[in-house]
């Protein structure tokens, strides 16, 4: 389903939306993307392209109530197995469907006249894999790769279609481009020259699944689950268990040396019904990401009558987590130094609060860019990958704020007071010129104190193409006779204090 964050914001016709995640774009609506909107896009750039851009902050648990119903429906009426790789995505084996309904047409037809019948749109693409399924799918409604097409499929497009930037920006320096000129590369110098990423990227180009044949047997199951003694009703204990039975689920894949590519969540009702959903794993989902996965699809089912008792006992009696799709682990690059950023250890504890406190109870800082102090550094809740691009660090940002840094910054702006011997509030005109000599400054409507010194003002001038987002501000550095020294800010004739020296 293309845009479907944008469908799952409910974004009018014709109005140019973009759904944004941690200040980049994660899907545009067809106005936006004509005015030069495109995913991964810095949110700045977005806006300088398209003036009149609605923004709208991504809802991932809104995506997956809304996208459960399309699940629900097609799950019901065309294929009784699916797997969910993303709210807007799902995959099917096509070979048995296809033989009940005619043939691969004629499933496509099906589906998308299913999903139409929901007043949503929807495109279909069958091939030998769901990687090259889905290209099929991007390029128009119902087409059909033939058998053992794959590789002629995928032979025009560019090598950054593959989804590894870092190889192919190599490619494109050896002059490879093209995701066909990179498959006749002879497969052991790939595996030699470029390692497990290289020989993953080289076997999709081929063709060929994006990972080997699973190694699972009868005897391997790493099944996880939990029984309630007394029906669970409520939401947020079923996600503690899932937490818990995640943790348990990895450490039992990393003991195997395993990995997996699915992992399938059962919910047993006390009346005996029995749900399933099926996510994308890929060996990068946290124990935190997979609860919150939980509880979108149990939000999902909860408003759509699946989990009501019909008169008998309310509630979950078990949950269960099925990993699918088992691979050998081939291990993970790790820093140069042979140290993680976050150890293993630290991360599963910092889940376990999480878990307790909310996803933002635990959090990292991480230094970005921006003129303000408070606006240079980011508090990213761990297990959460920081974005990166035009708001690093490194600049440019005209009329940053040099150094030395202040010693605390505040969260919130506190209120202040700036005015001459006579009383009067001091102004700060369009020339950067003050209306009187500052003399006292109140903080926060405690005493005035004598200021002995200043620096500044300084201008920032932000979003200036923006009609409704553009700023105009100025800073100063301002001590006292009672010891301090303050950073103020001054916006629409107001006075603040953003940071504290000492």
């Amino acid at each position: 389903m293309p845009d479907f964050p944008v469908l799952a914001c409910g974004a009018q016709d014709g109005v140019p939306v973009a759904v944004v995640h941690r200040g980049a774009v994660v899907a545009c609506s067809a106005s936006a993307r004509a005015a030069g909107v495109r995913r991964r896009m810095r949110l700045r750039s977005a806006q300088a392209r398209c003036p009149g851009l609605r923004v709208v902050e991504r809802d991932l648990a809104a995506e997956v109530r809304m996208f459960e119903q399309v699940v629900h429906r097609v799950e019901a009426e065309v294929v009784p197995r699916l797997e969910v790789i993303r709210p807007g995505l799902l995959a099917a084996p096509a070979r048995g469907a296809a033989r009940y309904w005619g043939g691969e047409p004629q499933l496509s037809v099906r589906l998308a006249g299913t999903v139409a019948g929901l007043g949503l749109p929807a495109r279909v693409g069958i091939a030998d894999s769901t990687f090259v399924a889905a290209l099929a799918a991007r390029r128009g409604d119902g087409v059909v790769v033939p058998a053992d097409g794959n590789a002629a499929f995928l032979s025009p497009y560019p090598v950054g279609v593959l989804g590894v930037p870092g190889l192919a920006e190599l490619l494109k320096q050896l002059g490879i481009r093209t995701v066909g000129d990179f498959a006749r590369l002879p497969a052991g110098r790939v595996a030699e020259r470029l390692g497990t990423e290289g020989t993953g990227a080289h076997r999709v180009a081929r063709g060929g699944p994006a990972r080997p044949v699973s190694v699972r047997t009868a005897a391997q199951d790493h099944t996880v689950q939990r029984l309630f003694e007394a029906a669970e009703e409520r939401a947020d204990a079923i996600v503690f268990v899932a937490v818990a039975l995640a943790d348990e689920l990895h450490e039992r894949l990393a003991a195997a040396g395993v990995v997996c590519a699915r992992l399938e969540a059962v919910v047993e009702t006390a009346g005996g019904r029995m749900l399933t959903r099926i996510f994308r794993h890929e060996g990068r989902l946290s124990s935190r990401a997979v609860a919150e996965r939980v509880r979108g699809v149990l939000a999902a089912w909860s408003e759509t009558g699946l989990l009501d008792a019909g008169g008998g006992e309310p509630g979950i009696r078990r949950l269960a987590l099925r990993p699918d799709g088992i691979s050998p682990d081939t291990g993970s690059q790790g820093a140069f130094d042979g140290e993680r950023d976050t150890p293993v250890e630290v991360e599963r504890a910092a889940a376990r609060v999480q878990a307790v406190l909310g996803h933002r109870a635990v959090t990292r800082i991480i230094e970005t860019g921006g003129r303000g102090p408070g606006d240079r550094i980011r508090l990213v809740p761990v297990g959460d990958v920081p974005d990166d691009g035009a708001d690093a660090a490194g600049g440019p940002w005209p009329g940053r704020l040099p150094a030395p840094h202040p010693a605390a910054v505040y969260p919130v702006r506190r209120p202040a007071r700036l005015t001459g011997t006579g009383g009067a509030l001091i102004g700060v005109a369009g020339r950067l010129e003050l209306s009187a000599e500052p003399a006292f400054l109140s903080v926060d409507g405690r005493r005035p104190a004598g200021v002995n010194g200043w620096a500044g003002p300084w201008p920032v001038l932000e979003q200036w193409w923006a009609r409704d987002g553009g700023r105009r501000i100025a800073r100063m550095q301002v001590t006292t006779d009672d010891g301090h020294a303050w950073l103020l800010l001054v916006d629409r004739g107001r006075w603040w204090v953003e940071a504290h020296y000492g």
